[in-house]
């Protein structure tokens, strides 16, 4: 499990493993497009709304509920903000219920149900991990962390010592020092809070995206399904491959955009909470689709954790839509579950 930290961009943002592309076929257009973009989380982010012609202005109003919708989900969940309430659940030392709001014992439970399929790939506690390579809030260290560390780190980390309860909502650590960290899930929760209520909202045609998570509802400005494009590891910013979809979440994790490298050998951000150490097999992406981007988002983290193999066997128990990238002697291959496959060819019909 990682941070995920500055792996994704969207239309020229840095560095990219999921790239949104709007190529547009249809010269008959029929829709407004309102454009927004920003920051939030760590990252960036870009909202796209398809809206009837001459319909007023409504980009103005709409900026500052998604701005407040994101804040929110800054304050609750953001490891870099010293009030957020995940990070004052951090530095609680007490034994007692911690009370949290309900959005966020519903991300904390679905959490650790992920981490409960998964057998522990997934991991919100695996944050003193992925701080001490250098990939967290903490100062990047100039030298490998040695192993005696590796393994005292390893003693706070552990999702069986996390407990959730949603009514009323509250957090419990049996490690006084356990730390949390939710940015491979909480990304994808803020794409399902913003677009849940541009849909309440009546705007049936959108695509929201924060640090390359995204969902998509409708069509776009020249009434034609979003495409999404997931970028290939060979070269940027190139295209391996294109979906059309609706009413979908799609989430990528990776390794290949985001490592460091000490005396020739490549550390990846992704940590498996098993070993303590950055992930080694040759899974170089995978992309996850789902009705929620929320648990798209942490089940792509999951199988980027176990693997090409033991991921691949997880995503079709789990009767997922996936599509992987794997390093192989030559270069790279394709691998996708059934669910992706009938996916594709119903898109090319």
């Amino acid at each position: 499990m990682s941070m995920k930290k500055n792996i994704f961009r969207t239309c020229g943002f840095v560095t990219a493993l999921l790239t949104l592309t709007f190529a547009h076929c249809s010269k008959t257009r029929q829709f407004d497009l309102v454009t927004m973009t920003g920051r939030t989380m760590g990252t960036t982010f870009s909202i796209k709304i398809a809206i009837p012609e001459n319909s007023g202005q409504v980009q103005e109003a709409l900026e500052k509920q998604i701005y407040a919708l994101l804040d929110t989900v800054n304050m609750q969940m953001s490891t870099y903000l010293e009030t957020s309430e995940l990070s004052r659940f951090n530095t609680y030392r007490g034994s007692e219920w911690f009370p949290v709001s309900p959005p966020m014992a519903l991300v904390m439970g679905y959490a650790q149900h992920i981490s409960a399929i998964s057998g522990g790939a997934f991991d919100i506690t695996v944050g003193p991990l992925v701080n001490l390579w250098g990939f967290g809030p903490e100062v990047s260290p100039d030298d490998l962390p040695p192993d005696a560390e590796v393994q005292k780190r390893k003693q706070l980390v552990g999702y069986i010592n996390l407990q959730v309860r949603k009514d009323p909502p509250a957090l419990q650590k049996a490690i006084p020092d356990m730390y949390c960290d939710l940015s491979a899930i909480a990304k994808g929760y803020g794409v399902d809070v913003v677009a849940d209520y541009l849909l309440a909202r009546g705007y049936k045609n959108i695509l929201v995206e924060i640090g390359g998570e995204i969902r998509s509802a409708g069509h776009n400005h020249h009434n034609k399904k979003w495409r999404i494009g997931i970028s290939s590891p060979v070269t940027e910013p190139g295209i391996q491959k294109v979906l059309t979809v609706d009413n979908c979440g799609v989430a990528t994790s990776g390794d290949y955009r985001n490592y460091f490298e000490k005396d020739g050998i490549r550390y990846s951000h992704t940590i498996d909470p098993s070993t303590g150490r950055p992930i080694t097999h040759k899974l170089a992406s995978v992309t996850v689709l789902h009705d929620s981007c929320m648990v798209a988002d942490g089940l792509a983290t999951a199988i980027n954790v176990l693997g090409p193999e033991k991921g691949y066997e997880f995503a079709i128990n789990q009767n997922l839509m996936v599509f992987m990238i794997v390093k192989s002697d030559t270069g790279f291959v394709e691998k996708m579950t059934p669910g992706f496959e009938k996916l594709l060819d119903e898109l090319e019909k």
